[in-house]
């Protein structure tokens, strides 16, 4: 099992400037990682002008070469549902610019989300999906094929209220239809659309590229301070109106036993990281899902 972390895992400690991210590569490296992903919440990839600041990125580039820490993955909030074609175009540029980072990094996998979160006008319903759709395909399509210039291959995360639930996912991979796009398979974000875990993992196992293990506690009823969507350690509500709020891995109400025997009786040689986004303390609770990610791949 090639297990490590997200750097997203430990972003109250970025947000608050306690972590840099030359620390979170050492965290990862002290704490056994076999790789670190980088999401950009909390990193100042970005000058002023809204261009890579790629001083600081040759920086996080030599460190991590020096200590020892693959880079195993660059994951980007994008919404490609635009208004326009110059703004769709502008979209695609900033993905595509975020790409030419990761590749600079040594990076060789890039996720970018479709439509983070869920529609802009809150309209994720099947028909829209519809809509949508050859928008989706043809934006995947031509942000790969510019990956594969740079020798680099690409995901798409089952994230968020809209583009998320195991068959919207297939369907949107096989019409993409490109040997260099897969998915990063989050084994808990499949909640917020209400589908079981378990099964849509082993709907969705063959595509994937990368795994997020994630934990959800799950309420029926409100438990109170609950928001619309909210992925920062508050509770918050699925399509069909469930209480999820983000646990430790294995302290929640997914079955990780039969998650993880899904993953690894499937054959499944990939990085897996895990991404927590829970109230508790970001590198104990990275820690213990580090280590019961271990246990429990042992034991199915």
């Amino acid at each position: 099992m090639k297990l490590g972390i997200s750097s997203y895992s430990l972003n109250k400690r970025l947000r608050t400037e306690e972590m840099s991210l030359f620390d979170v590569i050492d965290w990862a490296k002290e704490h056994d990682c076999a790789h670190l992903e980088l999401v950009p919440f909390s990193l100042p990839l970005l000058k002023e002008d809204g261009t890579v600041d790629y001083d600081y990125v040759k920086r996080v580039r030599d460190h991590a070469e020096k200590v020892g820490m693959p880079l195993s993955a660059f994951s980007l909030n994008a919404c490609v549902i635009k208004p326009t074609a110059d703004e769709r175009k502008r979209e695609l540029d900033r993905i595509r610019m975020y790409m030419d980072m990761a590749h600079f990094l040594g990076i060789k996998k890039m996720r970018h989300d479709t439509c983070s979160g869920q529609h802009p006008n809150g309209i994720n319903t099947p028909e829209q999906f519809e809509k949508d759709f050859p928008v989706f395909v043809d934006a995947v399509r031509e942000l790969a094929d510019y990956a594969a210039t740079l020798g680099m291959s690409t995901t798409l995360e089952n994230h968020g209220l809209y583009v998320n639930g195991a068959d919207r996912m297939v369907r949107l991979l096989n019409a993409v239809d490109r040997p260099n796009v897969g998915m990063t398979l989050d084994v808990g974000n499949f909640l917020c659309v209400d589908d079981r875990p378990e099964v849509a993992v082993a709907k969705c196992i063959k595509y994937a590229d990368m795994i997020h293990l994630k934990d959800f506690y799950i309420r029926k009823r409100d438990p109170g301070d609950s928001t619309l969507f909210d992925c920062g350690g508050h509770w918050f509500r699925s399509m069909a109106g469930h209480y999820l709020r983000g646990s430790i891995l294995a302290q929640g109400d997914l079955d990780m036993w039969e998650i993880l025997g899904e993953i690894k009786h499937a054959g499944y040689d990939g990085a897996i990281a895990i991404e927590f986004e829970g109230f508790e303390e970001p590198k104990y609770a990275s820690k213990v899902g580090l280590d019961n990610a271990r246990r429990i791949w042992n034991e199915v």
